[in-house]
């Protein structure tokens, strides 16, 4: 059962979700059975609203894994926008290349390969908006760089803030995450809540998805 969303609420979602398409049913069997950290497809169709809604035109990504979640955001953008994405595994960014080419996306997106801690200090802003999907002891070490680069209303979206649950004290009997991710989470989630150029706000999709706007005055 999930313990965060009922399995059959979540199935239920998945039934409306009309969104996806054969490429990307094709990389999420793919990334089920080799078991890599991919969202799911009711983030993918928020992503794609968020990025849809939000007129966004340069986005950037922290973690490309295979380039599923890559393909739902920049399937949303404009012809001349693009989307920055970043990940350390080259073997990885291969597989998202050849995904976004099948995809019909290739053209709006920029793979960078390497660790996006130091990277994302090599990009220049503002983003419209931001994706931190990367590696999790990572999630509090960059987020001021991530706010500084975002523009004023844009938006910072980051998946895995709810850990299964692990994040609040008591709720799990027996935790199965690192516990230094799981800190690492709570204390992310706590600056987010308490960062005065934010307002954030935590929807319990699948494992927690927290969608923070830079407000446009501190």
């Amino acid at each position: 059962m999930g313990l965060i969303v009922p399995d059959l609420i979540e199935r239920y979602l998945a039934s409306l979700n009309q969104a996806s398409d054969a490429v990307l049913l094709d990389i999420a069997r793919a990334g089920e059975q080799q078991d890599l950290p991919l969202i799911d497809a009711e983030v993918g169709a928020l992503l794609r609203i968020l990025v849809a809604s939000t007129g966004a035109k340069r986005v950037l990504e922290i973690g490309t894994a295979v380039g599923y979640s890559g393909i739902w955001m920049a399937a949303a953008l404009p012809a001349d926008g693009m989307l920055l994405t970043m990940e350390k595994d080259p073997e990885r960014v291969r597989i998202a290349r050849e995904n976004f080419t099948r995809a019909g996306v290739a053209s709006r997106v920029n793979v960078m390969t390497g660790d996006a801690g130091l990277l994302v200090n090599k990009v220049a802003g503002p983003f419209d908006l931001i994706f931190q999907d990367g590696h999790k002891p990572l999630y509090v070490p960059m987020l001021d760089r991530l706010v500084s680069i975002l523009r004023p209303g844009g938006l910072l979206v980051t998946d895995n803030v709810l850990w299964d649950g692990e994040v609040v004290p008591g709720f799990i009997t027996t935790p199965r995450r690192d516990p230094a991710d799981t800190a690492a989470i709570a204390e992310y989630n706590r600056r987010l809540s308490h960062d005065p150029r934010l307002l954030t706000s935590i929807v319990p999709l699948r494992d927690g998805v927290a969608i923070s706007l830079k407000r446009t005055t501190a």
